[in-house]
């Protein structure tokens, strides 16, 4: 069984045992995957990108503000990152709402770099983990998700300029105020890994009462 098939079962199990499984069984009759025009495009952003975030977009073409046979689903937490012990949710973009990100990647870049300026003028190394380039003018990441806090908060990552203590395809989670840009995982698979091992935690009671 692929990863990510183990991801998306693990996270159907974790919904139905906070008692949300109406909202998954909905979810599960409304979706549907990426189109195959819009993954080959994503492709062409990157031939590094992982089979098993294109293979969770075949599955569902994104749970953020995605409108569904003419329904907006607005409330389907997909992933997590280590914010909160693991418990802070995201939704994952849809291909069209990845392009878009990625369309919007100079002023991500500049923005990048100002902050990186920042950093090394106040000497808040922490801030920047010393995995992602010190020339974030070259970076090309391509963002997947955005936090429940329709992405003001934290968004994330994959990385394919990685500095030489990074690795190519490492997921870089943001985090704001304070900024700061961590990688979190070496790959997307292992990403998915650590979210399974820590039980799927952003999806526990709180956040289904939200």
């Amino acid at each position: 069984m692929k990863i990510s098939e183990q991801y998306v079962s693990g996270l159907k199990k974790a919904y139905l045992d906070n008692n949300a499984g109406e909202s998954w069984a909905h979810f599960e009759s409304v979706k549907h995957g990426a189109t195959n025009e819009n993954l080959k495009k994503i492709k062409n952003i990157c031939k590094f990108v992982p089979d098993s975030l294109l293979d969770l977009l075949e599955y569902a073409d994104g749970t953020y503000y995605r409108k569904y046979q003419g329904e907006k689903i607005t409330l389907l937490y997909f992933l997590g990152s280590d914010v909160d012990d693991y418990e802070y949710p995201y939704y994952l973009l849809s291909a069209e709402q990845i392009l878009e990100e990625s369309e919007l990647g100079l002023e991500h870049k500049y923005g990048l770099y100002d902050f990186l300026h920042w950093v090394k003028e106040n000497g808040c190394f922490e801030l920047y983990d010393d995995k992602l380039t010190s020339k974030p003018k070259k970076a090309k990441w391509l963002c997947f998700s955005h936090c429940m806090n329709n992405g003001g908060t934290s968004t994330l990552y994959i990385d394919f300029t990685p500095s030489k203590k990074g690795k190519m395809g490492q997921v870089v989670r943001f985090l704001h105020d304070p900024d700061q840009y961590k990688v979190i995982a070496d790959s997307f698979d292992e990403y998915l890994q650590m979210l399974m091992d820590n039980g799927y935690g952003f999806i526990n009671e709180l956040t289904m009462d939200d």
